[in-house]
């Protein structure tokens, strides 16, 4: 018996968990011998408070006095990076950040030299940072187990039932809780199925990555995309991160890179640079999950007291992680929003289940 169970053990799992075992016994579920397997895992994080859908633009900023100043982590979360997206004839481009400039060829290809003389314009937002994903990972484990959390893995929840308080069987075990936390990523809504309740209607996508190797110099070069978001690549240590930047509807599953996707992305690297990349050292994929609005789901169902989801973080989840962590466990205190979530504009009904009834 416990006070709150939390299902997955992703960022999204263990931030949350890790602010609620300050006032209550929690226990974190994950289904894989490992926690951070799937998206956590394969994530390539940038600090970009200016991405993603404008309702959780509050959370990126709040997040960000975490990274500057992480508990339980012995080094920094962030290091220097940027974006330069890249504008080729056709394209517009949208600056997504406040201290975006519009600079001209020759002062794209001074900062990536191996960019195409087709390039009509740049667009260069030095202040994005590159985010340790496993650091932070690690840091809110720590800080959940100093708090007297407990972790098992290889632990899948196969039914929920409510009575008195919630029941969860998992792989043939009992778990009592009164309240259950549903951070399950791509599978929240199998989960809440699980429970009986209505699906909020999540779409898992599928995006490939893979590692080339980097030519001398390269790694100082922030991330690169071009404006209508058909790829892009960044340092990654002494390689290349690539990405067709893709977005393919997907089942629940443990995603697997897509050949074509390789090709075609480095077909699109190759024609906007001249890396020429022939071979790739490394690939993968992940699921990044989606609301249909765009925006995350948090917070308490309508029909069932003490199901709290906290899902659809939808490429955005490393860096909402600390701020999301915080909100979700603030629902589950006192029903509400903290204060500095309020102050900086938070609107509290655009993350409610309820609106999806």
């Amino acid at each position: 018996m416990t006070d709150v169970v939390v299902i997955g053990g992703g960022i999204a799992g263990v931030s949350a968990a890790a602010y609620l075992a300050q006032d209550w016994d929690v226990v974190l579920l994950e289904a894989e011998s490992a926690l951070a397997y799937h998206s956590t895992g394969r994530s390539a994080a940038l600090y970009y408070p200016g991405y993603g859908h404008p309702s959780i633009h509050p959370l990126s900023y709040a997040s960000g006095a975490f990274f500057e100043n992480p508990e339980y982590s012995d080094h920094p979360l962030l290091s220097p990076r940027g974006v330069l997206t890249l504008v080729f004839p056709g394209q517009t481009a949208m600056p997504l950040g406040e201290s975006a400039q519009l600079i001209d060829p020759a002062a794209v290809r001074g900062i990536v030299s191996v960019v195409s003389d087709t390039v009509e314009a740049g667009i260069w937002e030095p202040d994005p940072m590159d985010l340790d994903v496993a650091g932070l990972h690690q840091a809110y484990v720590r800080m959940f187990r100093a708090a007297g959390g407990t972790i098992l893995t290889v632990a899948r929840v196969t039914a929920i039932e409510r009575g008195d308080r919630w029941r969860l069987s998992v792989d043939g075990d009992k778990i009592e809780a009164d309240v259950v936390v549903n951070a399950a990523g791509a599978w929240a809504d199998e989960v809440a199925a699980l429970a009986g309740l209505a699906r909020v209607g999540l779409i898992p996508k599928r995006r490939t990555a893979f590692m080339v190797a980097a030519p001398d110099g390269s790694d100082r070069w922030p991330l690169v995309h071009d404006s209508a978001s058909s790829f892009y690549f960044k340092p990654d240590g002494s390689q290349l991160m690539c990405s067709l930047a893709d977005e393919t509807p997907s089942e629940p599953c443990d995603a697997r890179p897509q050949e074509i996707d390789v090709a075609l992305a480095i077909d699109r690297i190759n024609t906007a640079t001249s890396l020429g990349i022939r071979s790739v050292r490394s690939q993968w994929a992940g699921l990044r999950t989606f609301a249909s609005d765009g925006g995350m789901v948090i917070g308490e169902d309508p029909s069932a007291e003490g199901f709290f989801w906290l899902a659809g973080q939808g490429g955005t989840g490393i860096q909402t992680a600390p701020a999301a962590g915080q909100l979700l466990a603030e629902l589950v205190r006192t029903g509400a929003a903290p204060r500095t979530l309020q102050a900086a504009g938070l609107d509290l009904a655009a993350f409610a289940p309820a609106r999806f009834r």
